[in-house]
């Protein structure tokens, strides 16, 4: 054991500078760019997904306790569903597009290049969804003809291992690696000269990220997370609306994930109503002691379980707990609790609180819900129930958040023809299908000329009659260009 653990502090600086100069010497030589590379490994995750679904449920259950039907499904069959669309669409991905040119030019388009590496700084604090948040971008990385460099959560050591191992048995290693460890690695993996950075995580280490990009003029692409609201209007399915925020909300890692319910607006005469829904539902889904349920995850480490009870127990929030609180510090584990009428000033509603915690707030309308969710940052998505079409429309049209959904929460994670990504300090960039393959491409502009038909008209020595011949065609006027030619002077 303790030579394992000297092997892995030995990733430095010059480590780092060792993989990228064996990826780029893999890149170089063109092995990405070839079709059937790319089609081989993306054949070849499918094949690793396949045969190591029992151990990839044991790792997400040793990090999180997650329920196997939330790995296999949420996490595992969406891999895989991306990973047969990309093996689908990737040929047509990859053609080069013809474009109408103006009439200076003759014949082009614009060609997809990969770009050199990406550094895939994946789940530092956004850590439970880490099958699919980090494998799935590469599945678009490697349909982009890049060389790439993963490197997964320290926070969830099972997962992150079991990936190093699997990648390193599947996938090729000349140019695709997983760097394991923590800050030191991440560290020395930053102060290269990467083409393309993608992070997950938090605002704080974001900046650190960009500030490290940002020396290479580097492009990042941020995938941030936020207080995601949900907008519970009146006149609803209320038992199929309360169902869904559950469902994204403690049915995603109990609350830890960048696109859970962070809270709901409602209006003061419907939350009794709502809440009432909620402690029937909760009840019926996780039994009347949720600390025992197998289908809870629980808090992935103590600092995190810390950290929500502070949240829990300022003065000003812990006496509006209406439903649940109760907490098992030995298991890492807190109910489903539901808070009704918490201060906008208070430390739950002053951060992202990724954890079992749901507060309720009330207005006077529905309307006023806008307003509020647009005075605080933009949420990664914003969540809407409601049967109203004037509200669906003025929703859409004024909330700006990464995504939107109206009458359920979470699916639109599910949906490789959306783009998936943040807006403001939510985040930059998209991924998800198409996105994806975009994402980690440069769309290379080529112009082809043949020499026939050089126009003298663009040689010196200038003058006014050029002038005028190459306004009139440039402006598209065939008056302009008969007057041009004829030496007339213009109208």
């Amino acid at each position: 054991m303790a030579s394992e653990v000297e092997k892995k502090a030995v990733f430095d600086i010059d480590s780092a500078k060792e993989v990228v100069q064996e990826l780029r010497a893999s890149f170089v030589a063109g092995k990405t760019k070839d079709y059937e590379w790319r089609r081989t490994q993306l054949k070849a995750m499918l094949k690793m997904m396949d045969e190591n679904e029992p151990q990839i449920v044991a790792a997400l259950r040793d990090d999180l306790s997650k329920p196997e039907l939330e790995s296999s499904i949420y996490e595992i069959a969406m891999l895989k569903n991306s990973c047969k669309l990309a093996l689908k669409k990737m040929k047509h991905w990859m053609m080069p597009e013809k474009v109408n040119f103006f009439k200076t030019s003759q014949l082009g388009g614009s060609f997809h290049e990969g770009f050199f590496l990406t550094l895939k700084e994946l789940n530092m604090i956004s850590f439970p969804f880490s099958a699919v948040l980090s494998l799935d971008p590469v599945i678009g990385a490697i349909a982009a003809g890049n060389a790439i460099v993963l490197k997964p959560s320290e926070i969830s050591p099972a997962t992150a291992s079991l990936l190093a191992k699997l990648v390193a048995n599947y996938m090729d290693s000349s140019c695709i690696k997983v760097v394991e460890g923590a800050v030191p690695e991440t560290t020395a993996l930053l102060e290269q000269k990467w083409d393309k950075i993608m992070y997950t995580g938090n605002g704080r280490i974001a900046r650190i990220v960009m500030a490290a990009a940002a020396k290479h003029l580097t492009p990042v692409v941020l995938e941030l997370g936020g207080k995601c609201p949900v907008i519970v209007d009146s006149g609803i399915n209320l038992q199929v609306a309360t169902r869904r925020i559950i469902a994204g909300k403690w049915g995603c890692n109990n609350g830890q994930a960048c696109i859970s319910p962070d809270y709901i607006i409602t209006t003061k005469d419907y939350a009794v109503e709502l809440v009432d829904s909620f402690k029937c539902e909760l009840e019926r889904f996780y039994g009347k002691n949720p600390l025992e349920s197998k289908d809870l995850s629980r808090v992935v480490n103590s600092n995190h379980f810390a950290r929500l009870l502070k949240l829990l127990d300022e003065d000003k929030v812990s006496s509006k707990i209406v439903y649940g609180g109760e907490r098992d510090k030995s298991n890492l584990k807190i109910a489903p609790t539901i808070l009704l009428d918490v201060p906008q000033d208070s430390l739950i509603m002053s951060e992202e609180i990724f954890g079992p915690l749901l507060p309720i707030i009330t207005i006077d309308k529905v309307e006023d819900s806008f307003d509020l969710i647009n005075s605080g940052t933009k949420p990664l998505a914003a969540y809407m129930f409601t049967n109203n079409k004037k509200l669906k429309e003025k929703f859409v049209e004024k909330v700006s958040a990464g995504g939107l959904v109206i009458n359920d929460t979470t699916v639109h994670l599910a949906e490789p023809t959306l783009p998936f990504g943040g807006v403001g300090d939510s985040g930059m960039g998209a991924y998800h299908g198409k996105f994806s393959f975009d994402t980690f491409s440069h769309k290379k502009a080529v112009l082809y000329r043949s020499f026939a038909g050089d126009a003298p008209l663009r040689y010196p020595p200038y003058t006014n009659g050029k002038l005028r011949l190459l306004k009139a065609l440039l402006g598209g006027s065939i008056l302009g260009i008969i007057r041009a030619l004829m030496g007339w002077s213009q109208a």
